[in-house]
């Protein structure tokens, strides 16, 4: 058995572990770690979600839009030294 696989024989005997044991780690009688809920904390949650990912796609693409200007800065000035 190589490394790789040994490797990611641990791995996948870690993660399914994880999930077998994740809702008993917190959960005691249907109360989880935040208490109980309700309909109103679970619209706040999801609100929040929504608005998380709104901020993650826009920030991303700032970021992506910015690098990619870079490069074709750079590119522009490579081909602007090249030519005699």
């Amino acid at each position: 058995m190589t490394r790789v696989s040994r490797i990611a024989a641990l791995l996948l005997a870690v993660a399914t572990a994880v999930l077998a044991l994740a809702p008993a780690a917190l959960a005691a009688d249907g109360v989880g770690t935040y208490g109980r809920t309700d309909d109103k904390v679970v619209t706040y949650a999801a609100f929040i979600l929504m608005a998380f990912f709104t901020f993650l796609v826009i920030t991303l693409t700032i970021i992506q839009t910015r690098l990619e200007n870079r490069k074709d800065r750079a590119r522009e000035e490579l081909e602007r030294l090249r030519r005699p």
